[in-house]
């Protein structure tokens, strides 16, 4: 008798109707398995490629800072969340106030895989969306060894409405490179989650670029609307249509 869950794999990447021989795992799957490990295990450890991100978020003819977290490496950076969440001293000093409607930051987090392949792509569909409709950016940041609170500290120094924060999710097994985003109106230190709107699995096999920026667009003019954002933003762009 067929496996009635065999139809629903061309639905989903999940591992589903993986078969059995006897009473194991088939081989074949327990490689598989081993393989999204190792890949989910590399994108944790993966760094941001600094040079060639610098290069191409030149090409949007803003401010691009590139900044570092107080955590000073890796190692310091998985055991300890706190020192990822704020800026080192010198980083902090670079930025001076540009009092505009935006700024955008963008950490490594837990995939520098991540932000090494979607975060450009991404940029190319929202920077226009932004600026088309007359609000200002006021800089890219680019914050090595950085958790998402660490741009409500950036935001706050930039004196920003509202700070958009692109990070590398935490890797799944059929995930590695998920890119996500958060926005956060009138950011500034010590805000917790529930202040913050995310989007989320942004990258090919998920939510596409286009639907990310456009979504983020509308969640952005929500947010300068209303002037709040969080659990008070509602998603409730499906009424409008």
């Amino acid at each position: 008798m067929p496996d009635p869950w065999i139809q629903l794999k061309s639905f989903t990447p999940a591992r589903i109707a993986l078969g059995r021989t006897g009473t194991a795992i088939p081989l074949k799957e327990v490689l598989q398995f081993r393989m999204a490990h190792a890949h989910a295990r590399d994108a944790v450890y993966s760094l941001a490629d600094v040079k060639t991100l610098q290069d191409q978020l030149s090409t949007f003819q803003l401010p691009v800072h590139i900044l570092h977290s107080s955590a000073t490496d890796r190692h310091e950076y998985l055991q300890r969340p706190d020192k990822g969440r704020k800026l080192n001293e010198s980083s902090a000093q670079l930025l001076t106030a540009a009092n505009s409607d935006v700024a955008i930051i963008i950490a490594d987090g837990l995939s520098a895989t991540a932000v090494n392949k979607h975060a450009v792509p991404l940029l190319q569909q929202l920077i226009p969306l932004i600026q088309g409709a007359g609000m200002s950016i006021g800089a890219i940041c680019l914050v090595q060894q950085g958790r998402v609170a660490v741009g409500d500290e950036v935001a706050a120094l930039l004196q920003a409405k509202a700070a958009i924060m692109l990070i590398g999710e935490r890797p799944g097994l059929s995930s590695p490179d998920s890119l996500g985003m958060y926005l956060t109106y009138r950011p500034k230190v010590g805000l917790t989650d529930e202040a913050r709107n995310c989007i989320s699995n942004i990258r090919e096999a998920g939510l596409s670029y286009e639907a990310a920026a456009a979504k983020t667009f509308y969640l952005l003019r929500e947010a300068v609307r209303l002037q709040l954002s969080g659990v008070q933003l509602k998603d409730n762009e499906h009424l409008l249509s």
